[in-house]
Parts: C-alpha cells; sequence; structure tokens
C-alpha cells in the first residue's frame, strides 16, 4: 500500500471514529456507533500492517499479536459479563497506558530515527518523555480502579497524612528528571532518568486512585478514559502516526467532558475528586456530620408490592448498583412490560452516576430489552415525582437521599437527586438499612410514604412477578 492510499485509508477511518462517537450518544443508534467504530479500526489496522512503515520481516510478528489478541478479546467478550463490565473497561485501559510505556522506551531506544535538527531531537525526546509519563500513571491507576470496581480493593479512600505534599513532591522530581533526560549525554542516562519517573508515575496512579473514595468510581472511569486517550495521542506523536493522535484525542477530550458531566451530576469539582476522600466502602458507618435520620422502617411483602404496581397508574423504576450485583434487569424488564399491558404508565429515572461507569444502567437495561423511549435522564423525570403512584428503587441509596436536598451539613448536600420521595409511595428494595457507597445515611427509609422491601433484589422482583402473574 503506497503512503497515499495509506494517508486516505487513515482520513476515513477517522470519519469513521466520529460517526462512532456520535451514534454512541444515543441507546436508539448506539448499536449503528459500534459497527462504524468497528469498520474505522479494521480499516486502520489493515492500512497500517499493509503500509509502506512495516516491513514484509513484521507480517509474522503482527498476525501473532493479532491472532492472541483477538483470542483474549473474544474469550473476555463471552465470559464477561455485563455487571462486570466496570472493571473490564478499567482494565482495558490500563493496557492502553503500557501500551504507551512501551512504545515510548522502544522509541527511545530506536538507532535508525534520523533528527535533522537539535530542536527536532528535543520534541521528540519530551513526546517520549511525556507519552510514558501519561501512559504509566493511566496504567496503575487502571489497575487499582479495577481492583476496587471488582471488590478486590476496599472502596474507602486511602487517605496518607500529607498526601497532597507527596503528589506536590512527586511532581517536582518528575520535572527535574526531565531537565536530566533532555540533557543526556548517551543513551544510559537517559534510560536512568525515564525509570525514575516511570517509578514516580506508577506510585502516582496508584497513590491517586486509592484516595479517591467509592462513591467517585463513576467519574474515575471516565477520567481513566479520558487518561487513556491523552496516552494513545502521545503514542501517535512518538510513532508520527496521525491516526492515533486525532483518535486519542478524541478519546481524551471525550472522556474529560464525560469526567465534567459525571462531576455536575455530584455537585462537586474535579480536583476534590482528585484529591480524593469522598466515599467509604459499602455497609461502613454513615460518615459523621449531618443530622441523624429519625423514624420509624416500614417493611413490605413481595405481594404488597405487587398489590400497589397492580393499582398504581403511574410507576417510575430507579434501578442502583444492587439491580446490577443481583442480576435482576431481565426480571424488572419482565414486570415493566406485565404493567404496561395492564395499562400502567412505567418508566425508568437514571442517574448519571448510578452504577460503577457512565451508563451502567443503561447498558442493563438495553441488555434486557427495555424500551429505550421509556429509558429517561434524571432532569427528564425529576419533576413528574409529585404525580407518580408508586417509584420503586433497585438497589440504588446515595442517588435517592433526600439529605442532599435537606441536610445543609450531609457530606452529598447540594448533589443532584432522583426525588423518589415525592411520589405517592416509594418502594426501596436493598438486602440490610446500610449506607450507600458513599457511605451517608438515608432519610428515605423513614419517610411516611416509604415501604422497604428487604432482601436479594432478583429474589424479591421474582416474588413480585409472580404474585402480579397471580
Amino acid at each position: 500500500m503506497t503512503a497515499s492510499l495509506s494517508t486516505v485509508s487513515y482520513i476515513g477511518a477517522t470519519i469513521l471514529f466520529i460517526l462512532s462517537l456520535g451514534g454512541l450518544a444515543n441507546p436508539e443508534t448506539a448499536r449503528r456507533g459500534n459497527v462504524f467504530g468497528m469498520v474505522g479500526m479494521s480499516l486502520a489496522v489493515v492500512a497500517t500492517v499493509l503500509g509502506p512503515n512495516v516491513t514484509p520481516a513484521g507480517y509474522a510478528w503482527i498476525v501473532g499479536a493479532l491472532v492472541i489478541g483477538g483470542a483474549i478479546g473474544l474469550i473476555a467478550a463471552k465470559k464477561v459479563q455485563m455487571t462486570q463490565m466496570p472493571e473490564l473497561v478499567a482494565l482495558m485501559h490500563s493496557l492502553v497506558g503500557l501500551a504507551a510505556c512501551l512504545v515510548g522506551f522502544a522509541s527511545y531506544v530506536d538507532a535508525s530515527t534520523v533528527f535533522l535538527t537539535e530542536a527536532e531531537k528535543t520534541i521528540h525526546e519530551l513526546e517520549i518523555y511525556i507519552g510514558i509519563l501519561i501512559g504509566a500513571i493511566t496504567f496503575s491507576g487502571s489497575l487499582i480502579a479495577f481492583g476496587k470496581l471488582s471488590a478486590r480493593i476496599g472502596g474507602k479512600p486511602l487517605l496518607l497524612p500529607g498526601r497532597h505534599w507527596m503528589n506536590l513532591l512527586g511532581l517536582l522530581v518528575v520535572i527535574w528528571f526531565a531537565r536530566v533526560f533532555l540533557h543526556a549525554d548517551n543513551i544510559s542516562a537517559g534510560m536512568m532518568a525515564l525509570l525514575v519517573m516511570t517509578l514516580i508515575a506508577l506510585l502516582f496512579g496508584v497513590h491517586m486512585v486509592m484516595a479517591i473514595g467509592g462513591a467517585d468510581m463513576p467519574v474515575v472511569v471516565s477520567m481513566l478514559n479520558s487518561y487513556s486517550g491523552w496516552a494513545a495521542a502521545a503514542t501517535g506523536f512518538m510513532l508520527s502516526n496521525d491516526l492515533l493522535i486525532v483518535v486519542g484525542a478524541l478519546v481524551g477530550s471525550s472522556g474529560a467532558i464525560l469526567s465534567y458531566i459525571m462531576c455536575r451530576a455530584m455537585n462537586r469539582n474535579f480536583i476534590s475528586v482528585i484529591a480524593g476522600g469522598f466515599g467509604s466502602a459499602a455497609g461502613k458507618p454513615a460518615a459523621a456530620g449531618g443530622t441523624q435520620p429519625a423514624g420509624e422502617v416500614v417493611a413490605i411483602s413481595a405481594t404488597e408490592t405487587a398489590e400497589l404496581l397492580r393499582e398504581a397508574r403511574s410507576v417510575v423504576i430507579v434501578p442502583g448498583y444492587g439491580m446490577a450485583v443481583a442480576q435482576a434487569q431481565h426480571m424488572v424488564c419482565e414486570i415493566t412490560k406485565i404493567l404496561r399491558a395492564k395499562g400502567v404508565n412505567v418508566r425508568f429515572g437514571i442517574h448519571p452516576v448510578a452504577g460503577r461507569m457512565p451508563g451502567h444502567m443503561n447498558v442493563l437495561l438495553a441488555e434486557a430489552k427495555v424500551p429505550y423511549d421509556i429509558v429517561l435522564e434524571m432532569d427528564e423525570v425529576n419533576e413528574d415525582f409529585p404525580a407518580t403512584d408508586v417509584s420503586m428503587v433497585i438497589g440504588a441509596n446515595d442517588i435517592v437521599n433526600p439529605a442532599a436536598q435537606e441536610d445543609p451539613g450531609s457530606p452529598i448536600a447540594g448533589m443532584p437527586v432522583l426525588e423518589v420521595w415525592k411520589a405517592k409511595t416509594s418502594i426501596v428494595m436493598k438486602r440490610s438499612m446500610a449506607s450507600g457507597y458513599a457511605g451517608v445515611d438515608n432519610p428515605l427509609f423513614y419517610k411516611d410514604n416509604n415501604r422497604m422491601l428487604f432482601g436479594d433484589a432478583k429474589k424479591m422482583l421474582e416474588g413480585v412477578l409472580a404474585a402480579l402473574n397471580a
């Protein structure tokens, strides 16, 4: 393939990637967006492998890597459950960071690169240094995020004394070794500076994500998505690959925008998320501060829940991570079909940070074949709760906590929430009275119009479905 044809192929792949992002912005066009993305990536791989920069001697290595990588991806796609998607996404981000690091080291030791001027050499080395820095942070941070999302590491933030000063010191050391690297007289001296910087970057990635509480994990996932994009862009600069630069910039900027949206949905700024400290492991005692909820909890059975749903004219279902853990989305869909067949107006209210990654609930409901047109965002459904007969919360906690509006002393004060308590009757499905991932007690449980359906979400919903069918 000639250089001109390779360039045209890259332009085509870039257009397809942009169309893919546009398609993924809406559930109804997401399938088409995925197709655009797959076609674009296939075109990019073929154009790269057959391009002028790859010699026939390297085909065997490339084919071997494609077979191994494709096999791993195929196995993961078949074995990983939809409820495990957050940790899989985090793991994929770590691989992008690792790739950026490996490419950076390979580019530095590549003796075949010829520089026409000293400035050109300095720019290339700066690209290598920044690329490895971003890649190392992405790699280690994503691995810690994977551990937290898969419950291998606790969700409670690790807040070391003087952690901000430690981060600042690490940054200063990285800047110092950047100077050492750019003025190195030989590869050995430069490699030593690179290794020291890489170690600091790896430690910084671990420290940064360990300090972030469980309640902020959706923001972390989107943030790491952005980091992986910038790592890919840095790799493109190192390899002089225009397509990698463009695609990395697309992923990096879209991830940054998504992180901003997530932060707004939690009434937090990005710096406070990175600083960490908000959110503790699920089921721990509530965080200090704020008014302690008071009142009496009223339990309800699956049969009584079914009666309330059957008699309702309007129902809003609010899914949360508990639904994902119980894999109850298909049962929810069956109940929705029965209620809609009886003329009940059923809709879903989705909070932007419900679950453990952006769009987590939307993906699960789409997998269960819930119609897209009844799945609404928080802003679309919140004003309808006063006219709603039953609001049913399935495994959610912090995103329906009225303390965010009613208690200025609450740690989540000001966070936008779904106002389920304004419905005629609210039903909360939970295993216990434990606080949510943010470690904050929920006054919703004690409100006069609220009922608690205790137990595993899937088993309780099976009981509700059986009662509806009876």
